[in-house]
């Protein structure tokens, strides 16, 4: 079997590519230059190059050939574009989700065609046969598992998809990178957006949005509390960043048409149920609509998880949560589960 190994730079990467070569598949490893490199050289040093120099000397110590994709247009176009349409539109973009589904799962596939038979990352997450098909499950590491980032892919893409360390837990992927001696195993998780690295998200924001003044508007009173500087830096639920004493306040509306932002201090009040969700652009792994009923659901990446109830509509579908999210954020996804298997997500449209 030929694997072509997606790696980064990082532990999770590289301890996948070793497993690989330990287990004796035939493996090509391949680094995906998606840095914009005159996009973001205002903001500072893009680090994929250091990036690049810890994915060199892993695959010198693994005895594998390296190859540097180029898909920084194929990047700007499906993910950048995307994720700056969604704030122009007053929506929460997660250019993470359409990474996997449109460059590592897509455009990457595009690249290397038939001549691979699986591509293998280091993503925390497993696949499994259940009902003839191949489905996505969950890595038994609850804090790190990634499947929320998968749940937009198809079952063409993850038919070809591997995940090595997908059955592992963190701390088991750290002891093993120690007992491979790689050369990036005390290296830190990246944290952030993966076209960003070390770049802060509000400096991107605000290198294509620039700033406004607008008001900063009491939820219940509708009284003028402060000024900020733009509605796209803020998103529903967000606490951090809005700079005002007497709260914590937290952010519970905003008008694009106006450039305003509503707040409140009395966030988790009775009146505030935000149990209901409204969704559309359903993506099924499967390729199936299940039937309506009892899910769990994940709004975000993270071991939590809500039981719901989805419902189909005409143009999308209602989720009934049994118990209130504290930040439910247009644009933003629902993943749903049965058990370990993550069926697939959608797009929320509002909270309710």
């Amino acid at each position: 079997m030929k694997i072509a190994v997606l790696v980064s730079g990082g532990v999770d990467s590289s301890v996948a590519l070793m497993r690989l070569v330990r287990e004796g598949y035939q493996v090509t490893a391949f680094y995906l230059k998606i840095w914009l490199e005159d996009e973001l050289a205002y903001l500072g040093d893009c680090p994929w190059q250091e990036d690049l120099s810890y994915v060199t000397a892993v695959c010198k110590q693994a005895g594998v050939s390296l190859e540097v994709v180029p898909l920084q247009q194929a990047y700007w176009d499906e993910v950048v574009g995307y994720t700056l349409a969604q704030i122009k539109s007053g929506q929460t973009p997660n250019p993470d989700i359409m990474c996997n589904q449109r460059i590592k799962f897509g455009a990457f596939y595009a690249v290397i065609g038939d001549s691979y038979d699986r591509i293998a990352t280091g993503h925390y997450a497993q696949t499994a046969l259940h009902n003839g098909l191949v489905a996505l499950k969950k890595s038994p590491d609850a804090v790190k598992d990634q499947t929320y980032f998968l749940s937009r892919l198809t079952q063409a893409q993850i038919r070809r998809a591997l995940f090595p360390i997908g059955h592992m837990t963190k701390p088991e992927v750290r002891q093993l990178a120690h007992a491979y001696d790689l050369p990036n195993k005390d290296r830190k998780d990246s944290q952030g957006i993966c076209f960003l690295g070390k770049i802060k998200f509000t400096d991107f924001v605000r290198h294509h949005m620039g700033t406004k003044k607008g008001l900063l508007i009491e939820y219940e009173t509708g009284r003028k509390v402060g000024e900020h500087e733009g509605v796209w830096f803020y998103t529903v639920g967000q606490r951090s960043g809005i700079g005002l004493s007497g709260g914590p306040w937290y952010v519970v509306k905003k008008s694009m048409e106006d450039n305003t932002v509503f707040i409140s201090r009395a966030y988790y009040s009775s009146d505030k149920t935000r149990t209901q969700v409204s969704v559309t652009d359903f993506n099924w792994i499967s390729g199936t609509a299940p039937l309506p009923g009892a899910f769990s659901v994940k709004l975000r990446h993270g071991p939590d998880e809500v039981p719901g109830v989805l419902e189909y509509a005409p143009h999308g579908g209602l989720i009934t949560l049994s118990h209130r999210d504290q930040g439910i954020a247009a644009g933003q996804f629902a993943a749903f589960y049965d058990r370990d298997l993550c069926l697939g997500s959608a797009v929320i449209i509002e909270q309710g």
